[in-house]
């Protein structure tokens, strides 16, 4: 049933009106006067809101000026009822952006057809409004991020977020990576996941107030952009289309970690070291062959092996002609030979 709010300071015409729209299906709310016809537009937010013009305490254009300001009641049509016919008090009233303009006295037809055009209108309206607000894809939802987000650096080395941390934010990442990674009960690093420029990260349970599962640090220094976690919410409960394509996200990213873990357990040292050395080269620079800056840790803990089993893996690489070592800068020399180790 939709809603009427009648704002009319007529008692008789105001009582007679309500009980003709009544009849006719509608729910009516009534106000005397056009303050509580504002108050009353603001909590009931009917479907659509017949005013009278001249009324003490606040006339119908005040009423409508006030409605106009507020985010919640500026799309609801808006029809003057009133008794003046002067051409420049319904010019007035449609720059003020009134839907229509009814004079008194008026027919039940004519009152309930203008009713059902401009319901009607106000619903064409509302779907075009919601497909040009509707994110289509997660790149437009990454235009949001950088709309409406709040802006961070992060130079290399220092943490986003920590485990254990509040999760108020989801990221957006505008420049630089990220590695996400949890500490076992021996203090030892496992990588969990690298992030680059467009990634999303931060993201946890919508349903819960749990914390972060794990803590987030800048292996390059970093731009990110972060809205909060209800925002995030509310963008995925009213855009389906970029629900479903974060969940894809989030199932390749599951897809890659069974993979990583698969690989940690039954694969050759050296598989797991060419490996983690083309996933961090993948990350860090848009060309693969281009040197990566990256310390002996952090390949270790994404590969799963000890730092010294590393060092003598790479070294053998060398030696092989595969990579080129200079401190921290590790250059791929041959990358078809990287991808084929066994």
């Amino acid at each position: 049933m939709k809603k009427v709010l009648l704002i009319e300071d007529d008692t008789i015409l105001r009582e007679n009106t309500a009980e003709l729209l009544e009849l006719s299906n509608y729910k009516v709310f009534t106000a005397a006067n056009g303050k509580i016809g504002v108050e009353l537009a603001k909590n009931s937010l009917p479907d659509i809101i017949i005013c009278d013009i001249m009324m003490e305490v606040l006339d119908g254009y005040e009423v409508l000026k006030t409605l106009s300001k507020s985010k919640k009641t500026k799309y609801i049509p808006f029809i003057f009822l009133s008794a003046k016919t002067e051409r420049k008090d319904v010019r007035k009233g449609m720059e003020l952006g009134a839907d229509d303009y009814i004079t008194k006295p008026f027919s039940e037809d004519e009152l309930i057809c203008a009713i059902e055009s401009r319901l009607a209108k106000a619903a064409i309206l509302k779907e075009r409004r919601n497909e040009e607000e509707a994110f289509n894809s997660v790149n437009e939802l990454r235009n949001f991020f950088e709309q409406s987000g709040d802006y961070f650096t992060v130079a290399s080395g220092n943490d986003v977020y920590n485990e254990g941390d509040n999760s108020n934010y989801v990221y957006f990442i505008k420049k630089g990576v990220i590695k996400c990674y949890k500490l076992d009960d021996k203090g030892k690093e496992l990588t969990t996941e690298l992030y680059k420029a467009g990634d999303v990260f931060g993201y946890s349970s919508f349903s819960q107030n749990i914390p972060y599962q794990e803590t987030a640090t800048a292996l390059k220094n970093a731009e990110i952009i972060g809205i909060t976690k209800n925002e995030f919410k509310n963008i995925l409960n009213n855009n389906p289309n970029v629900a479903l394509e974060l969940l894809d996200s989030l199932t390749d990213d599951l897809a890659h970690i069974k993979a990583q873990l698969l690989q940690m357990a039954y694969s050759s040292v050296d598989k797991k070291t060419a490996a983690t050395i083309l996933q961090f080269a993948a990350k860090l620079n848009p060309k693969p062959e281009d040197p990566i800056k990256i310390s002996r840790s952090d390949l270790a803990s994404v590969a799963g092996i000890a730092s010294e089993t590393l060092i003598r893996t790479m070294s053998n690489f060398k030696k092989q002609g595969i990579i080129e070592i200079e401190g921290r800068n590790i250059k791929i020399l041959d990358i078809e030979k990287l991808q084929h180790i066994d």
